[in-house]
C-alpha cells in the first residue's frame, strides 16, 4: 500500500486501519487456499471474519495482479483471507468445485470473480442461504441466475467495460484517418465482459472509421496472433485493431511486427498488464486502457471488511481506468500495480 496518499485518495487503507474493530486474524494466503494467522488463533476469536476468494486462472498476469491485490490489501489490514483460483480461464467446472470446497468452510464473506455469468451460482447458493455477504468482482454474476437461486450479491465492483473500449476508441480516432480500416478482436463469443468492450469502443468510433471485421481469440495471444496474421493477409490497408485484453492485442502486436508494419498499424487493447505497459514503452502496443485488477481486489477486501460491520454496500463500485499512451507509459509501469492516476476509494468512508 502507498501510505504517502490521502486517505481520500488512497486506494488501500492507511496503515492505521489494521486496527479495525473487527477483530480480523493477522494473514493472507497466496492461492494455495491454506489461510492461516500470524496470532496463533486461527481468526476465530469473538467477531473475527475470514474471508475466502475465488478468482480466475492464474494463468493470466491480470489475475496474477488481482489475487496480489487481494493478498497485500488482506495482509495491510489485518485480515485473513485464503485465495483459490481456477486452473485456467476456461476452467468453469473446477472454479465451481474449489468455491464449493470453501463454502462448507468456516468463512464470513466470499469474494468471486466468476469465469462465466452462471459457474459459480450454484456454488454460492448455500452461501447466500446462510446469510453470508457475497461479494461479486470482475465479471459479473448474471441477475436472472442469482434470482432464481435466491443469492444476494452485496456489491459488484469492477470496471465500466463499455467505457474502457470507448476511451480505446476515442484514441484510435485520433490517430488514424477518416475512413480507415479498423478490425476488432474480442475474448470468448457471448462473453459478457467481452462485448461490453467491443460494443464500447464501436459506439465511440461510430461511422468515422469502416470496422471490416471482427474475430473472437478466446482472450488468447496465440490465438489472437493468428486472426490478426490472417486478417492483415486479407486487408494490406488496415490501419488499426482494438483488442479486448492485452494478451490478444499482444499476439495483434507480433501479427503486426512480423507483416512488417510496426509503427503503421495503431494496435490498442484492455488491462494494463505489466508485459503491456513495457510494449507500449517500447513502441509495440500503441496503447492500453489499464483497468487495475489489482485495485479490483482490493476493493473486494475492503469490501468484505464493510459487510463485515454491518454496513450495507453499494450495489456497484467502479474500479479506476486510465489510458495509457507513450506518453504516461513510464508512469504507469512505475506505479504497477497500482493505479498511477489519484483515484476517490467511495469504500474510505464506510470502513470500520
Amino acid at each position: 500500500m502507498s501510505s504517502a496518499a490521502p486517505k481520500s485518495r488512497t486506494l488501500l487503507l492507511t496503515a492505521a486501519a489494521a486496527s479495525v474493530a473487527l477483530g480480523l486474524a493477522a494473514c493472507s494466503s497466496g492461492s494455495s487456499g491454506s489461510g492461516t494467522d500470524a496470532t496463533g488463533d486461527g481468526g476465530s476469536g469473538s467477531g473475527s471474519t475470514k474471508v475466502a476468494a475465488v478468482i480466475k486462472g492464474l494463468d493470466n498476469p491480470f489475475f496474477q495482479a488481482m489475487e496480489q491485490g487481494i493478498d497485500e490489501t488482506a495482509e495491510a489490514d489485518g485480515v485473513e483471507v485464503s485465495v483459490q483460483a481456477a486452473a485456467d480461464i476456461g476452467d468453469t467446472t473446477g472454479q465451481a468445485d474449489k468455491l464449493a470446497a470453501l463454502a462448507g468452510q468456516d468463512f464470513g464473506c466470499f469474494v468471486v470473480n466468476p469465469i462465466s455469468g452462471t459457474n459459480l451460482v450454484q456454488a454460492l447458493a448455500p452461501v447466500g442461504a446462510a446469510g453470508t455477504p457475497v461479494v461479486n468482482i470482475d465479471s459479473p454474476i448474471d441477475a436472472d441466475a442469482a434470482s432464481a437461486a435466491n443469492l444476494d450479491i452485496a456489491t459488484y465492483i469492477g470496471t465500466d467495460n463499455e467505457a474502457a473500449g470507448g476511451k480505446a476508441g476515442d484514441f484510435v480516432l485520433a490517430n488514424v484517418d477518416p475512413g480507415a480500416q479498423v478490425a476488432i478482436i474480442g475474448g470468448i463469443a457471448g462473453d459478457v465482459t467481452s462485448a461490453a468492450r467491443v460494443d464500447g469502443f464501436k459506439a465511440a468510433v461510430g461511422g468515422d472509421v469502416d470496422v471490416i471485421q471482427e474475430e473472437a481469440a478466446d482472450w488468447k495471444r496465440d490465438i489472437a496472433l493468428t486472426k490478426a496474421t490472417d486478417i492483415l493477409a486479407a486487408n494490406p490497408d488496415v490501419s488499426a485493431f482494438f483488442a479486448a485484453n492485452d494478451d490478444m492485442g499482444l499476439g495483434i502486436v507480433k501479427a503486426v511486427e512480423n507483416a512488417g508494419k510496426t509503427g503503421q498499424v495503431v494496435v490498442v487493447s484492455v488491462d494494463g498488464n505489466q508485459d503491456a505497459l513495457q510494449s507500449v514503452l517500447d513502441g509495440g502496443l500503441s496503447a492500453t486502457v489499464a483497468q487495475y485488477p489489482y485495485a479490483i481486489g482490493s476493493l473486494g477486501v475492503q469490501a468484505c471488511q464493510v459487510a463485515a460491520a454491518g454496513t450495507e454496500l453499494p450495489a456497484e463500485i467502479e474500479s479506476p481506468t486510465a489510458l495509457v499512451d507513450a506518453s504516461v507509459a513510464q508512469q504507469a509501469i512505475d506505479a504497477f500495480p497500482q493505479p498511477f492516476e489519484e483515484f476517490d476509494n467511495p469504500l474510505t468512508d464506510l470502513l470500520p
